[in-house]
């Protein structure tokens, strides 16, 4: 199980980050080239500034079991879709 992060408007990264780090979860955050992040403790992916790279990119790692944290409809219904938790 990864906890995978749409950040690149997400107000509650550090607190994901927090909790994944408290229970040895592993995190991804991704964000596209607008948006570059940089963590202590999660993996960070940065791609193309494309529309809807970012959430393609993030369906495209998940696995049935990840948890998936967005604040987009599409994304959390892909999400879903694909055997995941979805946390909007």
């Amino acid at each position: 199980m990864k906890i995978y992060v749409d950040a690149d408007a997400c107000p509650v990264v550090r607190i994901v980050e927090r909790m994944a780090k408290k229970y040895d979860i592993p995190c991804v955050l991704l964000c596209d080239t607008n948006h570059i992040m940089a963590s202590d403790y999660s993996e960070v992916i940065t791609v193309g500034a494309g529309a809807d790279a970012v959430d393609f990119r993030l369906i495209a790692l998940l696995a049935g079991g990840d948890i998936c944290v967005t604040q987009d409809y599409g994304v959390a219904a892909m999400a879903l879709g694909n055997g995941s938790a979805s946390v909007m």
